[in-house]
């Protein structure tokens, strides 16, 4: 056991924290979901935090210590420090202050038993199910091809993942139960339509290194998808399109833009503006779908403006200086016992600005703030099916569905369709507000009507064997 307890001898140990403890932060009357796992490692203690309702799973805890009744962690998140400092209490829960960027709440975790190993069920399913894997030069990924009964060749979709490492059901842990490429693929498949759906690049079965990787090498990785379905007797060569969710919008205008012979395009909530029009609009969403009023909101954006337009010059001394500043103002205006929480603040605004500075200079930040996929739309002339939600907080309906548009008019496309979904958020869950923090508290599912509209827009553009 990990502790450096100063009791003395006759005094009863103290108790152990290695485990689970699932529970919760409280920042201005919301509650968000952490799950803590405490280990030990040669004396010390280790650990892990997940923030479901951030998709946020396996995060290494740093400076944790354990002086009864005392707990000590922190957490490095890529753009700010959460620093915990509770009690352990005789009913076993640990309990006390959060701070993170200068908002400070309370937290409290409880004891929890390990959840079951996750086990594949194999679904008795009207259609056949086949895990598979392809090249991109040395990196090989992974994946399960559903087929419908029957000889073929079968027209087919590729279904591409949003932005961060998920597996082949773009299962995610923000929404317990959430996979909607799973849903997808099970709706077409048993309406004769095959379907490819594949783990990103290390992640699940899928080889390869994502850390430098930018979303024109995961196209290299999906148009690896698209050259294996094409060597499939099973397949119809001339009817294999791609479904891209988010980022994966971004991914399949680039192949579509270079690949005449990918045959539709869906892009599910993809943007169609670069991002730094897409950040800019996304802190303004987020910021009203909090609860916040339109001054807020317009504030936010005018700020975050600032800072992206030291990003795109790539000023980083400047940037380290406006976010230093930015940072200290805030901190400034805390309460002294706020303020106190947050320990040495010199280091504290350091440490902060460090992370955000390595996020923004990052490869994939890079080529994502500045790429513009309406470049790439405006070369695509196959079947396009755009979907937006009315709600999605994430990529704003009327930005990409406007530019989406223009773009596809300006390739001379004749069959291209956009609907917006009105309660429909970013994940394409019946909302409300379309905040982060309320994806987990809707329905784990897809709306039917999302579903219902990519079906009915697949079956009229694609022939089935007869």
């Amino acid at each position: 056991m990990a502790t450096t307890s100063t009791n003395v001898d006759t005094a009863p140990p103290a108790p152990d924290i290695t485990g689970r403890w699932e529970g919760a932060i409280t920042v201005q009357g919301t509650d968000l979901n952490i799950v803590v796992n405490f280990s030990e490692e040669d004396g010390q203690l280790v650990g892990t935090i997940d923030v479901p309702q951030q998709g946020a799973t396996g995060i290494q805890l740093h400076d944790i210590s354990y002086q009864y009744p005392n707990v000590h962690f922190e957490m490095l998140s890529g753009s700010s420090k959460a620093t915990h400092d509770g009690q352990l209490a005789a009913d076993g829960t640990i309990s006390g202050d959060f701070s993170q960027s200068g908002i400070t709440g309370k937290f409290a975790i409880h004891r929890a038993e390990a959840p079951p190993p996750t086990v594949e069920v194999v679904e008795d399913v009207p259609y056949n199910q086949e895990k598979v894997t392809f090249n991109n030069g040395d990196i090989t990924l992974a994946g399960t091809l559903t087929l419908p009964e029957g000889d073929g060749p079968f027209p087919a979709l590729i279904l591409i993942s949003g932005s961060g490492q998920q597996n082949r059901d773009e299962e995610l842990s923000i929404v317990p139960g959430y996979k909607p490429f799973r849903e997808i693929a099970d709706t077409l498949t048993r309406q004769g339509i095959a379907v490819l759906r594949y783990d990103d690049r290390g992640i699940g079965e899928s080889g390869g290194d994502p850390s430098q990787a930018t979303s024109a090498d995961f196209a290299d990785d999906a148009e690896a998808a698209f050259t294996y379905l094409q060597g499939r007797p099973e397949i119809d060569g001339k009817q294999i399109g791609m479904l891209g969710h988010s980022e994966g919008g971004i991914i399949e205008a680039i192949i579509g833009a270079r690949n005449p012979n990918v045959a539709f395009l869906i892009s599910m909530a993809g943007t169609a503006v670069n991002g730094y029009d897409t950040v800019i609009k996304q802190v303004e969403r987020l910021t009203l779908a909090s609860g916040l009023g339109a001054d807020a909101a317009t504030a936010a954006a005018d700020q975050q403006r600032s800072l992206m337009d030291l990003v795109v010059a790539q000023d980083w001394d400047g940037l380290e200086a406006a976010m230093t500043e930015m940072a200290s103002a805030q901190i400034a205006a805390l309460p002294d016992d706020q303020k106190a929480a947050l320990g040495d603040v010199d280091t504290y605004v350091q440490q902060t600005v460090a992370a955000q500075l390595a996020g923004m200079q990052s490869p994939w930040y890079q080529f994502f703030l500045n790429h513009d996929p309406g470049e790439d739309w405006a070369e695509i002339t196959v079947p396009v099916l755009g979907l937006y939600g009315g709600n999605d907080a994430q990529v704003d309906a009327e930005q990409n569905t406007t530019a989406l548009q223009a773009a596809l008019e300006k390739a001379g496309n004749q069959d291209f369709t956009i609907t917006v979904i009105p309660t429909a958020n970013h994940l394409f869950q019946d909302a409300t507000t379309g905040s982060v923090q309320e994806y987990a508290q809707l329905e784990p599912h897809l709306m039917p009507e999302f579903l219902s509209t990519v079906s009915d827009w697949l079956l009229a553009h694609v022939q089935l064997p007869q």
